[in-house]
């Protein structure tokens, strides 16, 4: 079918009574372009406020119902054909209707859907389309709302290609030499038994046919066949996080030498293998997954998927070290999984929260039954071509995975999804606290009895996280979570590392993955991951930051009011603040010190917590990281004492503050590569220099800014596209004048954007703020903002930021 674009023209509003309008209209509608997201222009609430989406859990924006309509026309010559439109998205509960008729629905808001238009067209004449979204604490993050991904018109014969009607299978991998399988879906909508030619063309990355075959298919009328057609890839470039190479599949469908139909797809040629001794294989190779959970908003941009802000966030994930990304907790966007197969970042991509129990008020729990075999299929058909998806998770701390019903409900959707694609391999991201909740009364007695005898588990809790683990790994959850551990090929687990050195002797056969983990956890993680065959990899929370659940990860600091830490922010936090990279895209400190971990940094690394809480007791949460940021800038700090933390896999650090030496400290695994210095702040040069074996392996340094203060703006790219979906993120930032940032001067920042372009987003990664990221004007955050602009069409876009005190900054993007 030919698949045309239909994200331009759109009109939005929050949906009123019909009945309030009788005298005319009461809201305007709002021009939009797709995809769009309609809560991230509203205000904000505090919780004492109108009704939030889930208070801290949604940042405190409020719920609602709205409506999108567009106009548009279909030429006379398409009666008698097929149209469709295609939804990538619609967050959530969402409608349409055409011509004032209901033409389909979807409750879930992270499926892909197809709604038949052609019954309720006007051909050659006006149409109008609507469709009605629903968000309202049925979340626990920020969601966003509307069509927030894009949407296609899709026209073609009554014999045709299927949508997502071509799979491409690799069915053996020996040398050089590639088996590959494709699949090709053919419908048949007429009256009449028809008779057709495919022909299947594969091509390398150059266009360069290598591979094809003809085949005769006859379809009945009112049915689909389905052709498969093998083919030898010779000499195949195979596909793999280091060398993500892509072919494409070309099919066409003819009739007495005319086409009647064509579609592509691309994809990779890899093969999977899977063992408790050596663990995930690729091609042949171990890999240890390096994974980042992240949640599907794009910060500035809300929940609006565009391609190039994902493409952006793999591009930055990759460079932070991370091989694997876990879509938490629902399917991926196709655009995020076009860029992890040409990035090479591998997927866990994952169907839902929650099953048939409720975590919130009006959550997809009251759907699930009724849908959920639609969203798997939808999942799998979306995902089947993507070399980059390894796993499918069925669910993520699904409180049913600790009963008999729960397995049962977790072996029938890891058949199902087995049905659709037994080329991956199936996981369930399971929390063992919360699948025995219900029983922790006992542990609790447990805990009073190890208590009563001189310790016991009361001096193995340090935390929060301690005490998960330890629920993780009793025999309560060992008994009550076999079942669902069995129904899969990997065991996804949540805050349970105490497992996997226990569940060797258990279930030697089982293979672990930490689906979920603590950032401040991963260099005792990753040591089990290295030494365990059965353990996969690790996935921390999270690799990206994101809006909601806010405060998780903020630093605490205990006061007699507040001797613990305290789980959500309160208005106005918006940010849940445990990410390695911020929402702007920028390395947060614990971003290098995973990549230490990883033995993937040799240059040691220095965060400088913030002097004003020096002396303070931290009591963050396990999401947490230290207060820290890598900066030598704190005016009105001289002379007053700080904490500097290093960094290192090294046997020891020296740290230097303008040429004098403060001594060497060991560092290395065995002190959790890291060390602290405790000195006064003095402005000027800061050095960390790294020994192993008395001989340096590499140095780093921070540097003071001082002196007049300057505005720069950059764009990630010089030339953009003006079509499928691209953008330039531009980043302001104040530095001085030898271009050093200055954490230290924030001041707002006005951006003018004018040419081929328009400001969709603004914002800074200030995890509490009242400001919009729809507003053209916004503070700095440690000298760092970000500007995202659309291409509207060819030509030049000019961004001309002005900030107090600084001279103006111009970036200019060329939009071909």
């Amino acid at each position: 079918m030919i698949r045309t674009s239909f994200n331009a023209d759109w009109q939005t509003r929050r949906k009123v009574n019909p009945f309030a309008e009788l005298s005319g209209p009461v809201a305007p509608f709002e021009a939009v372009t797709l995809p769009h997201d309609a809560l991230i222009g509203q205000d904000r609430v505090a919780p004492d406020g109108a009704v939030t989406m889930e208070g801290g859990a949604g940042a405190y924006f409020p719920g609602g119902v709205f409506e999108y309509r567009k106009t548009f026309s279909v030429p006379e010559e398409l009666r008698g054909e097929r149209v469709q439109f295609e939804f990538e998205g619609v967050y959530r509960d969402a409608t349409v209707h055409i011509n004032g008729a209901y033409a389909g629905q979807r409750p879930y808001g992270y499926s892909q859907f197809l709604v038949d238009a052609d019954p309720f067209l006007r051909y050659g004449e006006d149409n109008e389309i609507r469709v009605e979204a629903r968000a309202h604490q049925d979340a626990r993050w920020y969601t966003g709302a509307g069509i927030y991904r894009p949407v296609w018109m899709l026209t073609g014969g009554l014999v045709r290609i299927a949508p997502d009607g071509i799979r491409v299978t690799t069915l053996d991998v020996e040398g050089e030499r590639a088996v590959v399988e494709v699949a090709t879906r053919v419908r048949n909508d007429s009256i009449a038994l028809r008779t057709l030619d495919l022909t299947v063309n594969l091509r390398d990355a150059s266009g360069d046919t290598v591979t094809g075959d003809v085949t005769q298919v006859t379809v009945l009328p009112g049915e689909d066949a389905v052709v498969r057609t093998r083919l030898y890839v010779r000499e195949a470039s195979l596909w793999d996080v280091d060398s993500p190479s892509l072919y494409g599949c070309h099919v066409t469908l003819g009739a007495e030498g005319e086409p009647v139909d064509s579609d592509s797809v691309e994809f990779g040629i890899r093969s999977l293998r899977l063992d408790p001794e050596q663990g995930l294989r690729i091609n042949g190779r171990t890999v240890k997954l390096r994974g980042a959970c992240v949640h599907h908003d794009n910060g500035p941009l809300g929940a609006a998927t565009y391609a190039r802000s994902e493409e952006r966030r793999v591009e930055l994930l990759k460079d932070a070290g991370f091989n694997a990304i876990r879509m938490s907790h629902h399917p991926m966007s196709r655009a995020m999984l076009d860029a992890c197969d040409r990035v090479g970042m591998l997927v866990v991509d994952e169907t839902f929260d929650v099953w048939t129990s409720a975590k919130s008020g009006f959550d997809y729990s009251l759907h699930f039954p009724e849908w959920w075999e639609r969203d798997v299929e939808a999942m799998v058909a979306k995902d089947y071509n993507h070399p980059s998806v390894i796993m499918y998770s069925i669910g993520n701390e699904i409180p049913e995975a600790g009963s008999p019903t729960g397995a049962a409900w977790g072996r029938r959707l890891a058949e199902k999804v087995r049905s659709l694609d037994s080329t991956r391999y199936v996981t369930n991201a399971v929390n063992g606290f919360l699948a025995v909740m219900s029983e922790l009364a006992a542990l609790r007695g447990q805990r009073a009895e190890g208590a009563e005898e001189g310790g016991g588990v009361n001096s193995q809790m340090a935390d929060a996280g301690d005490m998960i683990n330890y629920v993780s790994a009793s025999d309560l959850v060992t008994r009550r979570t076999a079942e669902s551990f069995a129904v899969l090929d990997v065991a996804g687990m949540n805050y349970a590392e105490a497992r996997y050195a226990l569940d060797r002797e258990l279930f030697p056969n089982r293979i672990i993955l930490g689906t979920e983990t603590f950032p401040t956890r991963i260099d005792g993680n990753w040591k089990l991951v290295r030494e365990h065959g059965h353990v996969v990899g690790d996935f921390t929370w999270t690799g990206w930051d994101y809006l909601g659940e806010v405060g998780i990860g903020r630093p605490q600091f205990a006061t007699p009011e507040q001797p613990r830490p305290e789980h959500t922010a309160p208005f106005p936090h918006l940010l849940a603040g445990c990410g390695d990279l911020d929402i702007t895209g920028h390395r947060r400190p614990q971003s290098y010190y995973r990549e230490i971990v990883f033995g993937l940094r040799a240059e040691p690394y220095i965060a400088v917590r913030r002097p004003e809480h020096h002396g303070l007791t931290p009591i963050g949460g396990p999401w947490a990281w230290s207060d820290s940021i890598a900066s030598w800038t704190w005016p009105g700090f001289e002379g007053k004492p700080v904490t500097v933390e290093v960094y290192s896999d090294a046997d020891e650090v020296e740290l230097l503050g303008n040429g004098n030496s403060f001594g060497r400290r060991p560092v290395g695994a065995g002190h959790r590569f890291r060390t602290e210095f405790e000195i006064v702040y003095v402005p000027g040069e800061l050095v960390a220099v790294a020994y192993r074996d008395g001989v340096e392996t590499g140095r780093t340094s921070l540097t003071w800014a001082h002196g007049p203060i300057r505005l720069t703006a950059e764009a990630d790219r010089a030339v953009v596209r003006a079509t499928g979906g691209d953008l330039a993120h531009i980043a302001l930032t104040l530095t001085d004048a030898a271009g050093t940032l200055h954490t230290a001067a924030d001041r707002p920042v006005t951006v003018e954007v004018s040419g081929a372009g328009e400001l969709i987003g603004f914002g800074s990664a200030a995890p509490a703020s009242e400001e919009r990221f729809d507003a053209d004007a916004r503070y700095t955050y440690e000298g760092r903002a970000l500007a995202v602009v659309r291409p509207t069409g060819p030509g030049k876009i000019r961004v001309l930021a002005t900030a107090p005190d600084c001279e103006p900054a111009e970036a200019v993007v060329t939009v071909e």
